[in-house]
């Protein structure tokens, strides 16, 4: 599928989209690159109902392009008292270090799966485009968005999960590689070791799906850019190098991290929701280990480590923050979002067109 093809799906100009990324950004971001030309994306999972309300207002005032707004397809957990009692347990000598109160753990899952709730609330938006990550909510759902014209988009992070979205009718797909910063949108099996690196398992997805395929994961550069539209991606997105832009929300401390040289040294970890996500290693990581049987599924792994958090950020400390990134940071620039989305695009006019492409 050309970019041609992806562009005119989404009606943009540009086939350069913003990776919706919780924490970071808000609608400042998104109206950004849609203003730019390509798809601004909102993040919408940690965002309560009001906040939800004023962001997709705040988008609409913005900007007349289209946009993407992005939620969790997961299903919640049944709670596991004895397994979340662990948790507290493992991360108890921490409390004990940071003077904290386990009776501030917060309570409730701090992101919410799509819902008919949800969907009855951005219906008076109509967002253009919306994405899920790790699969897609229910066929009722999806018939509802797809009633007010948007575009279905999901992630993949190997072959079999493209063909399975393929066969539910989304409009696009996003391959995601192994280096993406963030969430892994796995949702057909929890094992991460079926996940590969973009330029390995771009060409197979591409060649596995009749939808437009986006390419995602150490993408930075124009340069990025074009080696995934050599291996036929319909275009790109890209989350790491919007993190430094003044539209972003970035903390101070993760900032103060992504220009270190410790920027260079990323892992997967389930620490801080309880799904594997990739970020900047940090104490936490380092001690506990990236990975840890311990935390609870997600996303109620959260709640536990969020005092710890608070009270080290408090102190101008990231050792127990989730610090996302891309394991290609390479590209982050403390430069406006619009410049950043035309120079990524560039790399796609400067590159060699595959015959898939």
């Amino acid at each position: 599928m050309s970019a041609a093809s992806l562009t005119e799906l989404l009606g943009v100009d540009l086939p350069v989209i913003q990776a919706p990324m919780a924490g970071v950004q808000g609608s400042a971001m998104a109206i950004a690159v849609s203003e730019a030309g390509g798809l601004g994306s909102l993040p919408a999972a940690m965002l309560a109902d009001e906040a939800l309300r004023k962001e997709l207002g705040a988008i609409r005032a913005g900007t007349s392009r289209p946009f993407n707004v992005n939620f969790f397809a997961h299903r919640m957990p049944a709670s596991d008292a004895a397994r979340e009692a662990g948790w507290r347990d493992a991360l108890s000598p921490y409390y004990s270090e940071f003077g904290a109160d386990q009776a501030d753990i917060p309570q409730g899952p701090g992101r919410r799966p799509f819902s008919p709730e949800v969907a009855e609330l951005i219906e008076a938006f109509r967002p253009p485009v919306l994405s899920f990550h790790f699969g897609l909510p229910d066929e009722a759902l999806l018939a509802r968005v797809r009633s007010w014209g948007a575009k279905v988009i999901s992630s993949a992070t190997t072959v079999a999960e493209a063909r399975w979205l393929a066969e539910r009718g989304v409009d696009a797909i996003v391959a995601q590689g192994l280096e993406a910063g963030g969430h892994r949108g796995l949702f057909l099996s929890d094992d991460i070791g079926t996940q590969v690196g973009l330029f390995a398992l771009l060409p197979q997805i591409v060649r596995a799906v009749r939808v437009p395929v986006i390419a995602a994961g150490g993408i930075a550069d124009a340069q990025g850019v074009a080696a995934a539209r050599a291996l036929g991606a319909a275009g790109v997105q890209v989350g790491t190098a919007y993190m430094l832009c003044p539209e972003a929300t970035t903390s101070a401390l993760h900032r103060a991290a992504l220009c270190s040289d410790g920027a260079v040294e990323t892992a997967l970890t389930n620490l801080f929701t309880g799904r594997p996500a990739r970020g900047i290693v940090n104490r936490a990581m380092r001690e506990l280990g990236p990975i840890s049987s311990a935390a609870p599924a997600f996303p109620l792994a959260t709640g536990a480590i969020a005092p710890l958090r608070a009270r080290a950020e408090a102190a101008g400390s990231s050792d127990f923050s989730p610090l996302w990134a891309g394991q290609n940071t390479s590209g982050c620039r403390e430069l406006p979002a619009a410049q950043v989305t035309r120079a990524l695009a560039a790399g796609w006019a400067a590159s060699p067109v595959n015959a898939g492409s």
